[in-house]
C-alpha cells in the first residue's frame, strides 16, 4: 500500500471517528443516565438527586436512575462514578465532603483534577439539633453540661471530615469542651440514632430533621450562618448565641468523571439552570431549609478549590486526625 493511500485511510478513520463523537454528543441522552450519590438513603443527597433525576427525566424522555452507594467517607459512591467513562451517562452528587476527604485521606481520585464540575444547585446552613431526652435548650446548655461532664456527650456525623464533622469540632475548640464522634455513612443513620437516644447531638442538614423537629422528636436549638433557617425559626443564629466563629456554609451540585465532553455538560448544566430558577423548587427548597443557588461548571469547580483550601485551614486549626476511612 503505498504511502499517500495508507495517509487517506488514516485521515478517514480520524474523520470518521471525530464525525461519530460529535453525533453522539448531538444525540445525548439516548439511553438511561445513572445518578451515583455516595451517602445512604433517605437523606438530603438522596432527596435532590431525585430531584434532578426527575427533571431530567421530563426534559429528555430518558430515565435517570438514581444509585446510593454510601460508605468510605463518600468515597466509594464518588470513586465509582470517577472511574466510569466519561460520556455523560454517569453523574455524580458533588458536595463538602469532598474538601475534607482531600485534606484527611488519600483518596482514589483527586478532587482537582478528577472531576468534571456540572453545575451548583442550593447552598444551607446546618442547623445544630439534640435528643428531647437531653436536658438542654441552648447552646449555653448544652456547653454547661459537656463542661460538666468532659467526654459524655456524643455527636453523629455523615461523613468525617464534612461538615457536621466540622462544626461539632469548631464547637469543641471554641467552646473550650470535649465531646466524642460518632461517625456514620449518612445523615438518615445519624438522625435515627439521634430520635433513639443513642447518640447526643448533630449538626444536621435541614432536610434531614425539618420533620422531626416539627414533630418534637428532636430540638433544634441553633443554626449556622448570618440569619435564621424559616424551616427553624424558634432556633437563633450561633452568633445569636454568642458563638460567631460556628459557621460553615455548604452546597450540592452535580457533575461526573472528568473528561465529559462540553456540549454534553453544557446541555445537562442548563437544565438544571431551569430547574434551579423554577418557583417550586424554591417552594421546595425553602421548606426543607436549602436555598437555591444555581452556578455554572466553572463556577463550581472553583467552589470545589475554595473548599479545599477552607476545610484544610479548618482541619488544621481543629487538629482533626482521621486515620482512615471506612470502606
Amino acid at each position: 500500500m503505498s504511502a499517500r493511500r495508507k495517509h487517506a485511510l488514516l485521515c478517514g478513520l480520524v474523520m470518521s471517528t471525530v464525525s461519530a463523537g460529535a453525533a453522539a454528543q448531538q444525540d445525548y441522552p439516548n439511553k438511561p443516565i445513572r445518578y451515583i450519590t455516595p451517602f445512604a438513603p433517605g437523606g438530603s443527597q438522596t432527596v435532590l438527586a431525585r430531584l434532578i433525576g426527575n427533571r431530567l427525566t421530563e426534559a429528555w424522555g430518558q430515565q435517570v436512575i438514581v444509585d446510593n452507594r454510601p460508605g468510605a467517607n463518600t468515597i466509594i459512591g464518588t470513586n465509582l462514578a470517577l472511574k466510569s467513562r466519561p460520556d455523560g451517562y454517569t453523574l455524580v452528587s458533588l458536595g463538602n465532603a469532598l474538601a475534607g476527604n482531600h485534606t484527611l485521606f488519600k483518596t482514589p481520585y483527586d478532587a482537582t483534577k478528577d472531576i468534571t464540575p456540572i453545575a451548583t444547585v442550593l447552598t444551607y446552613e446546618n442547623v445544630l439539633v439534640v435528643t428531647p431526652s437531653l436536658p438542654v435548650n441552648t447552646v449555653a446548655d448544652l456547653i454547661a453540661l459537656a463542661k460538666a461532664k468532659p467526654g459524655y456527650l456524643t455527636y453523629g456525623t455523615s461523613s468525617a471530615g464534612g461538615s457536621t464533622h466540622l462544626l461539632a469540632e469548631l464547637l469543641n475548640t471554641v467552646a473550650g469542651i470535649k465531646t466524642q464522634h460518632i461517625p456514620y455513612k449518612g445523615g438518615g443513620p445519624a438522625v435515627v440514632d439521634l430520635m433513639g437516644g443513642h447518640i447526643h447531638f448533630f449538626f444536621s442538614n435541614p432536610v434531614n430533621v425539618v420533620a422531626q423537629v416539627k414533630a418534637g422528636r428532636l430540638r433544634a436549638i441553633a443554626v449556622t450562618g448570618q440569619s435564621r433557617v424559616a424551616a427553624f425559626a424558634d432556633a437563633p443564629t450561633f452568633a445569636e448565641a454568642g458563638l460567631p466563629a460556628i459557621t460553615l456554609t455548604n452546597w450540592q451540585g452535580v457533575g461526573g468523571p472528568a473528561g465529559i465532553p462540553k456540549p454534553i455538560v453544557d446541555k445537562i448544566s442548563a437544565e438544571i439552570a431551569k430547574l434551579v430558577a423554577l418557583p417550586s423548587t424554591k417552594e421546595i427548597f425553602t421548606l426543607q431549609g436549602f436555598e437555591p443557588y444555581y452556578n455554572n461548571p466553572a463556577r463550581t469547580g472553583e467552589l470545589i478549590r475554595e473548599d479545599i483550601s477552607r476545610y484544610a485551614k479548618i482541619i488544621k486549626d481543629a487538629n482533626i486526625k482521621v486515620e482512615s476511612y471506612e470502606k
